[in-house]
């Protein structure tokens, strides 16, 4: 199994648990997709992506219709994305994507989490070169069609690593590449089950089992802030816990 297959496994396993969370993070993507595309799925290739992925988290389908109205609801609050960098304890690099209506209010709550663990927050792009922004798209085997052949023709379409997963199958591509991907899939008639975007750290650090109880208080402090969407690191996963 690839790098990139063998860290989203580990970090998807850790985060399954806690499915409102899930709800809230799938809720508040949409709720930007459709504000910055378009309410309607036809036309908005984002939110047509995000309605998966929802469908495949189980999300009641009246909350993703709750999620796409409320971006055209005026009192609705505005979302902005943005991302944290920083260190946590014992040199683990720690990468934090929020989606907020208030960035004074999340970035002092972030920096707060690194500073009372053991961390600090550094400046943003500091931490870039330690990841790979990549595309990851979860699709359905199709009969007749080899992985071989599947790679062959998606490296054109900015495809790098594929992974087979069960009877699913895992696409990783660049950060950049993400809709000429989606758009290749829904030209193929793939079923997409799922399509996000993920931070690769190029190289996992070793921790010991006392380090890593302290690096798992921050981490699970910042995945608990209401404001937080994703938390990626570069610490080495426990193998006993997988």
């Amino acid at each position: 199994m690839g790098r990139a297959f063998e860290y989203r496994k580990a970090r998807k396993l850790k985060r399954w648990g806690n499915m409102s969370r899930t709800f809230t993070r799938i809720g508040k993507e949409i709720t930007i997709a459709a504000k910055s595309g378009g309410p309607d799925p036809t036309t908005n290739p984002r939110l047509r992506a995000l309605m998966q992925n929802a469908k495949a988290a189980n999300m009641p389908k009246d909350t993703v219709e709750r999620a796409i109205k409320k971006a055209t609801d005026k009192d609705a609050s505005d979302y902005k994305e943005i991302t944290y960098e920083g260190y946590g304890p014992h040199g683990i690099a720690i990468f934090v994507e929020a989606a907020t209506d208030n960035n004074t209010r999340t970035v002092a709550n972030v920096r707060s989490y690194f500073t009372r663990y053991g961390g600090n927050l550094g400046t943003q792009g500091s931490l870039t070169f330690l990841f790979d922004h990549k595309s990851v798209f979860k699709i359905k085997a199709k009969e007749g069609v080899e992985l071989e052949d599947l790679e062959l023709e998606l490296i054109d379409y900015g495809v790098d690593e594929i992974e087979a997963d069960e009877e699913e199958i895992v696409l990783y591509g660049a950060f950049e590449e993400f809709a000429n991907i989606q758009k290749y899939l829904e030209s193929n008639d793939f079923e997409i089950v799922s399509a996000e975007f993920e931070r690769i750290p190029h190289e996992l650090k070793e921790v010991t089992a006392e380090q890593r109880v302290a690096l798992d208080k921050l981490l699970e402090k910042l995945e608990e802030d209401e404001d937080v969407q994703n938390v990626f690191h570069n610490m080495k996963e426990d193998e006993e816990e997988n």
